[in-house]
């Protein structure tokens, strides 16, 4: 009987102290889920995200990681009832819909993500990151002429988004007759907005080649021909062609210093007013700063001709450092309305 009492008493405080111990919130569930997910323990994550979930059942920011989660462990089936629950709810946001974008493109169920995208595009008709997605889902079904359509549409809209430059420039640079003007430009703007990603160094290279081909012309204007016309591209190409003869012997990370200098210079005589654009007033800028030869070589020899750009580096140390605090310290952001290609 003593036994019993003793068993029971034990219990009795083993129930006292869990009980005492305090109880994690929802809050404090979604971050440790959050955690797992980082870690790649997408068990523990689902485990504990659906505890969250009993706490706080109404909950945004919860029931996208559940889903995300499902998406994550190939759950398919769980992460589209999960998407599709959150879309039809009136705060639903843009990630919501990237959700079960990603859920339906990874089950090929491509009729099904462009209604969503459709309905996430009327929701919310200024962001790049469903054109982006939108677009990417497109050129997954084979039809890249549309995708460039949506990638285009997102870089009007949303112009600091950097993923619709990147597709955009890819779609350019891979077209039978690749639209040179437009990988440069987009190339350049997307390594000023993600300058240190694999795709970085993807895309300069790619608008190191553009240019080598630009100049093969003797007159930048040729690369006009065959296509519709637009001012903007005009304007730039003639007062390039300013400095044609700097690309006489090939086109380095050196000479192509020397030709946009030329070219800012010309361009800030009265162009800039009709044509503001953010591209130009960084390199304007960077001349003032003493450092645009700095971000020439890190743009056009840091991926072409590595042994170069260390050589550079070493010899011009203090631009160097300049350039690169300058380029830590800055967030580039490209004001609406910039949008030229039409």
């Amino acid at each position: 009987m003593k036994k019993i009492v003793l068993a029971v008493l034990l219990l009795l405080q083993v129930s006292a102290v869990v009980l005492a111990q305090p109880q994690q919130t929802a809050k404090e569930l979604h971050e440790t889920a959050k955690t797992f997910m980082r870690q790649g323990d997408y068990d523990n994550a689902l485990l504990v995200i659906k505890r969250a979930v009993e706490k706080d059942p109404d909950n945004l920011e919860i029931l996208k990681d559940l889903a995300f989660i499902y998406f994550l462990k190939r759950d398919y089936a769980n992460a589209m009832q999960t998407g599709k629950l959150i879309i039809d709810r009136p705060d639903v946001d843009v990630q919501s819909f990237q959700i079960l974008g990603l859920t339906y493109k990874a089950i090929a169920e491509y009729k099904e993500c462009r209604k969503l995208y459709k309905k996430a595009l009327a929701k919310f008709p200024e962001s790049g990151v469903i054109y982006n997605e939108y677009g990417e889902l497109l050129a997954m079904d084979k039809e890249l002429n549309n995708a460039i359509t949506q990638w285009e549409k997102g870089i009007e809209v949303d112009a600091n988004y950097s993923s619709n430059y990147y597709n955009a420039v890819k779609y350019y640079a891979q077209n039978p007759q690749p639209d040179l003007f437009w990988i440069a430009i987009y190339g350049e703007t997307f390594v000023n907005l993600e300058s240190y990603t694999a795709r970085t160094k993807d895309i300069k290279k790619i608008v190191l080649e553009a240019y080598k081909k630009m100049y093969a012309n003797t007159n930048l204007l040729d690369n006009l021909k065959n296509k519709n016309n637009n001012s903007f591209e005009y304007e730039v190409l003639n007062l390039m062609n300013n400095s044609i003869s700097l690309a006489s012997n090939g086109i380095n990370a050196d000479n192509l210093m020397a030709i946009k200098t030329r070219f800012v210079l010309d361009w800030f005589e009265g162009k800039q007013e009709k044509y503001p654009f953010r591209l130009f007033d960084y390199y304007q800028h960077m001349l003032k700063e003493g450092i645009f030869d700095a971000y020439n070589q890190w743009l056009y020899a840091a991926e072409s001709n590595p042994s170069a750009y260390d050589w550079w580096t070493k010899t011009n140390d203090k631009q160097a450092e300049a350039f690169k605090k300058f380029q830590n310290a800055r967030v580039y952001k490209i004001p609406a309305g910039q949008y030229y290609k039409k």
